[in-house]
């Protein structure tokens, strides 16, 4: 008996992206981020949002397509003990719309981050390679619970 579990799912995990308000608080998150990015002095309006793109691109990675496990534990007999976040995201069903939406995001802060850095070539390339490498090919169906290279099997 699990004394504390108040939830009949094995693994939450996957299902508190369907909370209310976590699109529009992860967004106010990223705008938090680059505020605090564009505080900082002597950094100039494109170099903050190539920063923002940066750090939101790597943050997610790691949260999305590197960490496995729960944060807590799970009832699901440690099955979701070598899945990645993204792959317990949504129960594994693939084109859901939360899965859609963190597609998205990083395209649209990608976007942004074009539009204000005056399409720059260095910013474009940074950014370009940044959102195809960490945000675009680690969500294609394609590489769903594959290990490229046997990088983070275990």
């Amino acid at each position: 008996m699990q004394v504390g579990t108040a939830h009949s799912d094995p693994n939450p995990n996957h299902v508190y992206f369907n909370s209310r308000g976590i699109w529009a608080t992860y967004v106010i998150f990223i705008f938090i981020t680059h505020f605090i990015v564009l505080s900082i002095p002597f950094i100039s309006m494109a170099l903050a949002w190539t920063l923002t793109c940066q750090i939101h691109n790597v943050i997610t990675y790691f949260w999305l397509h590197w960490e496995k496990g729960a944060p807590f534990e799970p009832l699901d007999q440690g099955e979701s003990r070598t899945l990645t976040h993204w792959e317990q995201l949504d129960d594994g069903v693939q084109f859901t719309a939360n899965k859609k939406f963190l597609l998205v995001v990083p395209i649209v802060i990608f976007l942004l981050t074009t539009f204000y850095t005056r399409y720059d070539q260095i910013h474009f390339l940074v950014n370009a390679l940044s959102l195809v490498l960490l945000a675009i090919v680690p969500k294609l169906p394609q590489l769903y619970r594959v290990r490229i290279f046997g990088i983070n099997k275990w």
